[in-house]
């Protein structure tokens, strides 16, 4: 769903609830004797305020709890007499009078729209002389699947303003709902890429790591003893099944669990510098942002040679963002393979965490944030990351139906 979308439907409620609104304002404010605009600006005004009260509910998907806290602000958006919201199998919320006596009817109303995808105007067929819901204006609400339910707004006559705005309002509360679903694609679009880059933690790793405390067992029992620790808490938080984001202490605390392990099976050939500013520490990222990046410098800077290596891990306050470096004196790669690996060209398994924290980077902070890469044969690597201290939509812990 496209921001065009979103604020064309906006544009056509408000045209089709002002007429409506745009009268009572008028006599509102003739009554009190207050400055309040012109009728269409007060009527405008009113709208867009209701219209945002809607909203938040509707963004968590269509349920009862969220219909119900709907209605109760689309009826009065309408001026109708009675309002009901429903899925494909049941009447999620009623606002109104005449629930005990209509609410049976509206399903088999509901059954033929979700057959025929098409909305109408028919009479409500009551036989109790004082209820005041003589008209239906039955609508469909849309998502990425289809009809998943209806918007049924009751009148006493029938109107053509109703219909309009009855369509009008429908239409926006499918975008919600659409940009709910969205949100959900996100946050298992977001899973995904959490769930690959845990099955990225080399098995040879957790087997060497393992094998390295094992062989301090019987000549440095205690250090074997802090190593599985370290062990413990470092799978624990590289496996753990909340949150998105995660705070940049936490994260710069599972890189140092990683390297202690690490340390232990290469010895003095790693080489480890910290330099971290303590006012970064509680800025948010996402969560497993960083080990991939030492990871793969580790990887470069050791595996693939027989010299020394030296990592530098920088965190840096720069302002309105902390700046975060990952630097080795390994044995670098071609910048242009570097650049298809980040493209997604290229499919080299060592890229992977290269490529999947450059993706999630970009979703969450715009593509101004991706990875910025120094490298070269022989030259080893530098990878840089630029994290905004506050962005609007990012929490440490948000909920799934997402609000990035």
């Amino acid at each position: 769903m496209t921001l065009f979308a979103g604020l064309a439907a906006a544009a056509a409620l408000l045209l089709a609830a002002g007429f409506v609104l745009g009268r009572a304002a008028a006599r509102r404010a003739g009554r009190d004797g207050l400055d309040l605009g012109t009728p269409v600006e007060h009527a405008t005004f009113h709208t867009l305020h209701t219209a945002s009260l809607a909203a938040p509910p509707l963004r968590a998907g269509l349920t009862e709890d969220t219909a119900r806290k709907a209605a109760r602000r689309l009826r009065p958006l309408l001026g109708t007499e009675a309002l009901c919201l429903t899925d494909r199998e049941a009447v999620l919320a009623w606002d109104g009078p005449g629930a005990d006596h209509h609410r049976a009817q509206v399903l088999q109303r509901v059954a033929e729209l979700l057959r025929t995808g098409r909305g109408e105007s028919l009479r409500s067929d009551c036989d109790q002389p004082d209820c005041p819901l003589r008209w239906a204006v039955i609508t469909p609400l849309t998502g990425e699947d289809g009809v998943v339910g209806a918007l049924v707004a009751y009148g006493s006559r029938e109107s053509a303003v109703l219909v309009r705005a009855a369509t009008e309002v429908a239409r926006w509360v499918s975008v919600q709902l659409e940009l709910a679903e969205l949100d959900r694609s996100r946050t298992r679009l977001f899973e995904a890429e959490i769930r690959a880059l845990r099955a990225q933690i080399s098995p040879h790793f957790i087997f060497n790591s393992l094998a390295a405390i094992a062989s301090f067992v019987r000549t440095d029992p205690e250090r074997a003893r802090d190593l599985l620790l370290e062990f413990a808490d470092f799978t624990r938080y590289s496996f753990r099944r909340h949150g998105e984001f995660t705070q940049l202490a936490d994260e710069l605390r599972s890189i140092e669990q990683y390297l202690a392990l690490a340390g232990a099976r290469f010895g003095d050939r790693l080489r480890v510098t910290l330099q971290v500013a303590p006012e970064v520490l509680p800025v948010t990222l996402p969560f497993l942002c960083l080990q991939p990046l030492v990871e793969n410098a580790v990887k470069h800077g050791l595996e693939d040679s027989r010299a020394v290596c030296r990592i530098t891990i920088a965190a840096r306050d720069a302002g309105a963002e902390a700046v975060v470096t990952i630097e080795d004196d390994g044995v670098g790669m071609d910048p242009a393979a570097l650049r298809a690996i980040l493209s997604g060209e290229s499919a080299q398994a060592s890229g992977v965490g290269l490529s999947n924290v450059d993706e999630r980077l970009r979703q969450v902070y715009g593509d101004d944030h991706g990875l910025v890469a120094e490298t070269g044969p022989g030259a080893g690597m530098k990878v840089t990351v630029r994290i905004p201290k506050y962005h609007a939509g990012v929490h440490r812990d948000p909920p799934l139906s997402g609000q990035v």
